[in-house]
């Protein structure tokens, strides 16, 4: 079952595509969960950067927390569902700006809700995630074709339009039922 689905976004038809929101109910708490990249790297805070390690016993990843967008026909669709992604302990969120003319991904003190709960969607910090077979990609809405990506292990993760190659953009996201 989809997290999106427990999460009280409504489908206007059971066949229509699971991907694509119609409308939302209220969103008490946001949907937690880990993230690892093909690699079996496991997303980990450090400092206040979000970097990739090896999955291992002594390593403890970040707990991703991941709300829709309460507004998704303001936003382009066919992309994706438009996702706020961010993690707890401390709740901080993933933001996309432009720093000297390039996306990047930033990690922001924000508490989820409080985004999710704004008026209209708030584009920086949303992403287009979609899922092909058992991985997700998370494109940037403010900046469409970028995507969240990861590279070599003790590097963090950041924004690339590059899909394939050298940088890993496909993760695996698994939301607690």
């Amino acid at each position: 079952m989809s997290f999106l689905k427990d999460s009280g976004v409504k489908m206007e038809s059971e066949d229509q595509e699971r991907d694509e929101p119609r409308c939302c109910s209220e969103v008490n708490k946001p949907h937690t969960g880990e993230v690892s990249d093909l690699n079996q790297q496991v997303w980990i805070l450090q400092g206040q950067t979000i970097v990739t390690v090896p999955r291992s016993n002594s390593v403890t990843p970040v707990t991703v927390t991941v709300v829709p967008c309460k507004y998704p026909e303001l936003l382009e669709q066919g992309r994706g569902v438009p996702i706020y992604l961010g993690i707890e302990n401390p709740d901080m969120c993933l933001s996309c700006e432009n720093i000297e003319g390039q996306p990047t991904l930033q990690l922001k003190e924000e508490e989820i809700l409080n985004l999710y709960n704004e008026v209209e969607p708030v584009e920086p910090f949303l992403f287009y995630h979609s899922k092909n077979g058992r991985t997700s990609t998370f494109e940037s809405v403010a900046f469409p074709g970028w995507f969240i990506a990861s590279s070599d292990r003790g590097h963090p993760i950041f924004l690339t339009s590059h899909q394939g190659g050298v940088y890993n953009v496909n993760f695996n996201l698994n939301i607690n039922a």
